[in-house]
């Protein structure tokens, strides 16, 4: 007579085994989300890459631990403004000086512009939990200078801010953490010199290994985001921008490697405009940069190459 062999119990959750492990979730101990404007910030390190033209140069020089200097030199072509489709560049080049001050509770930057322009970013920690940011830019041009100020409150599990800008700008948003993994927001404005107002709503979901977030606002745009981080140096992102009024959709990918001496960074969109932006470093405080982005639709090439000196 065949004898019945009970089958042996199932192994305990272990290290090797975390997806046995399966934490409650507890709804009164969320993390707190980053702010409503950055919920595309993982995309956006990926695709939106600070591509140029030309050569540039930054010096930076460090008087003490807060205080530093910076030069920068910028030379190459500018497009400017055609009433035909062809595109027209002409040579410039413009020298930028710079002051930081940086401090765990305080940061302020300044830059002037041998073309006349200023500006000014401020950072300032008024509490544990409310942050105080500003910034203003001056120009020669008539009605294109402006100030913004925006206050940040951070909760335990969620987010406020509130902006007020010249033109009679008045904005506020606000982002919930709803699980340890997903949060919602909303944000809401008024252009008083304008006469306009818009609501937007947006949506974030990260893991360890991906983020995907999504924004849609009443002024016609819907932004979808994706992010895969493949390793601990390489993620892939892909993004789509839509307009529901004027019908116009782009769509792009893009890498981003981080290697030990360079950091390399490029996409592809549906307009058929390729960018790369390389940055290697060569030596401590010395990097060199390399830029190129072809628009096959224009005709457009630009080819740019730096170097970054001082940290």
């Amino acid at each position: 007579m065949a004898t019945f062999i009970q089958p042996p119990p199932p192994p305990p959750p272990t290290a090797a085994n975390p997806e046995a492990v399966k934490k409650p979730v507890d709804y009164m101990d969320l993390p707190c989300p980053i702010p409503y404007e950055e919920i595309h910030r993982e995309a956006m390190m990926s695709l939106k890459a600070e591509n140029f033209e030309g050569m540039r140069i930054d010096f930076t020089k460090g008087l003490n631990q807060k205080f530093s200097l910076s030069h920068s030199i910028v030379m190459g072509p500018t497009e400017v403004p055609a009433q035909s489709a062809d595109i027209i560049k002409v040579p410039t080049a413009n020298y930028e000086f710079g002051a930081n001050f940086i401090d765990p509770k305080l940061m302020l930057f300044g830059r002037i512009l041998t073309d006349g322009r200023l500006s000014a970013r401020v950072k300032c920690d008024l509490s544990e939990n409310l942050t105080m940011k500003a910034n203003a830019q001056l120009t020669n041009e008539p009605h294109m200078s402006h100030g913004m100020f925006n206050f940040d409150y951070k909760g335990t599990d969620y987010r406020t801010q509130i902006q007020l800008g010249n033109g009679g700008l008045v904005g506020a948003s606000y982002i919930q953490s709803v699980t340890p993994n997903l949060s919602l927001g909303g944000e809401v404005f008024w252009a008083g010199q304008h006469r306009k107002s818009g609501l937007g709503y947006a949506a974030r979901y990260n893991t360890d290994k991906m983020v995907t977030s999504g924004q849609i606002a009443s002024t016609g745009m819907v932004a979808l985001s994706y992010v895969q981080k493949v390793s601990e140096k390489v993620s892939l992102a892909t993004d789509l921008m839509y307009n529901y009024m004027s019908r116009d959709a782009t769509a792009s990918f893009g890498y981003d490697y981080m290697l030990r001496q360079c950091r390399l960074r490029g996409k592809i969109d549906s307009n058929g405009c390729t960018s790369a932006l390389l940055e290697e470093r060569l030596n401590m405080g010395l990097n060199f940069i390399l830029s190129a982005e072809i628009d096959h639709k224009k005709k457009d090439y630009k080819f740019g190459f730096g170097l970054t000196v001082g940290e």
